[in-house]
């Protein structure tokens, strides 16, 4: 890898981000990986089903390049959010394997072409004229959001917190210590909302 190459540089930041998406799914049971956690539904599985629509999409037929899967939620009349769960009969494996495929499509394209290669996102219209560096930076952003949605999910199934096992990137101490942590923070929106009514 060259020292500040914006290609690898970009590269890095997607590939990290996938990795944390999946990682979210280990250790936890089929009805965790699969149970709605908002009232929209956000649940962990579908995130990653997603995802791999996101991945073959944008770096698929954006520029050209088949990626050859069958996506039953992108056909005609297909059910509205489709995409954001699995059913009992999609497979944890079957979907992840899915968007493993999607990442080695994606990488595959984004190591044949140069950072500035055309390509149009059908539905985006008119503004649908994009460059490969466009589509690293929109997936990259759109991962990451949805790794955040992952982090959130999987706190409130187990307490797993974090882009990895190793490192959770969440400062603070034990059990004991984030009640208090999280007693402060409640005492202080009471305050505040005691203030203004």
């Amino acid at each position: 890898m060259k020292l500040n190459d914006p290609k690898d540089d970009l590269h890095r930041y997607l590939r990290a981000a996938r990795e944390a998406v999946v990682w979210k799914l280990d250790g936890l049971s089929e009805y965790d990986i699969r149970r709605p956690l908002t009232p929209t539904g956000t649940n962990l599985l579908g995130l990653v089903k997603h995802l791999a629509g996101v991945e073959l999409g944008y770096f698929g037929p954006t520029f050209g390049r088949p990626h050859g899967e069958d996506l039953p939620w992108e056909e005609e009349g297909a059910e509205p959010n489709a995409d954001m769960w699995a059913g009992a009969d999609e497979s944890r494996e079957s979907v992840v394997g899915l968007y493993r495929r999607a990442w080695a499509h994606s990488d595959a394209t984004i190591e044949t072409l140069p950072l500035d290669a055309g390509g149009h996102v059908e539905w985006w219209g008119d503004q649908g004229d994009v460059t490969l560096q466009r589509i690293m930076l929109h997936v990259t952003a759109e991962t990451n959001r949805h790794a955040g949605h992952a982090d959130i999910v999987r706190e409130l199934i187990d307490g797993e917190v974090g882009m990895r096992a190793s490192h959770s990137n969440v400062f603070g101490g034990d059990e004991a210590w984030f009640q208090g942590y999280w007693d402060r923070l409640e005492a202080a929106a009471k305050e505040a909302q005691a203030e203004v009514g």
